[in-house]
């Protein structure tokens, strides 16, 4: 299953009855749920979603999720060679924020790359195409595997036979972090910039 056809079977999940949910579910640190799991406990609220983290940015340098406290936070988790869903996604996040204006000053976009092997040096290259306030970050694989557990972010690496190479099916959930750390839901993927800027909009103003 490539990582669009994997990110299509999420949006229609998602899109059926959800557009913006609170709550979320327990995580393994160790191993992964299945992609299922993780998103039954995003649709019915199970548990917690989140939770604290300390990785690298695209300049090196430490940073934790208390760094973003007072700003809403946007997480979305995705890899630099993603054909189109990544890309389109970071792109719609761009184009709300932008359409904010000055009130994007309040929101914090953060990138989180679950291809850390091919992706920690190019990251500030990769995210120089969208809006300046992103923040990318790394880590190994098993800090970002803990972090993306916490948050029901699915990702799996899938192994090209013919080419030796891989890509990764994952989720491709923006998720939205209140001004102290707390969850307070997700949109699907490809969900449009006007969409976003509305939800955007809306949390600013609590």
């Amino acid at each position: 299953m490539t990582g669009a056809r994997a990110c299509a079977l999420f949006v229609a999940a998602f899109l059926f009855g959800c557009s913006l949910l609170f709550g979320g579910g327990s995580a393994r640190a160790a191993e992964q749920p299945s992609a299922a799991e993780m998103m039954d406990d995003l649709m019915y609220g199970r548990g917690t979603v989140g939770g604290p983290f300390t990785l690298t940015d695209q300049n090196g340098k430490p940073r934790s999720d208390s760094d973003f406290r007072g700003k809403l936070m946007i997480v979305y988790f995705g890899y630099t060679s993603c054909p189109d869903v990544c890309p389109t996604d970071l792109m719609a996040i761009t184009q709300a924020l932008d359409a904010l204006g000055p009130a994007a000053e309040g929101i914090q976009p953060v990138f989180i790359t679950i291809d850390p092997e091919r992706d920690t040096k190019i990251l500030a290259e990769y995210l120089s195409a969208f809006h300046r306030s992103f923040v990318g970050l790394t880590g190994s694989p098993e800090e970002i595997r803990r972090v993306a557990n916490a948050y029901k972010a699915f990702y799996v690496k899938v192994q090209d036979e013919r080419g030796g190479d891989y890509s990764i099916d994952h989720a491709g959930v923006v998720y939205l972090m209140g001004r102290d750390g707390q969850y307070l839901g997700f949109m699907p993927p490809q969900t449009n910039p006007d969409r976003l800027t509305e939800i955007l909009r809306k949390n600013l103003a609590k």
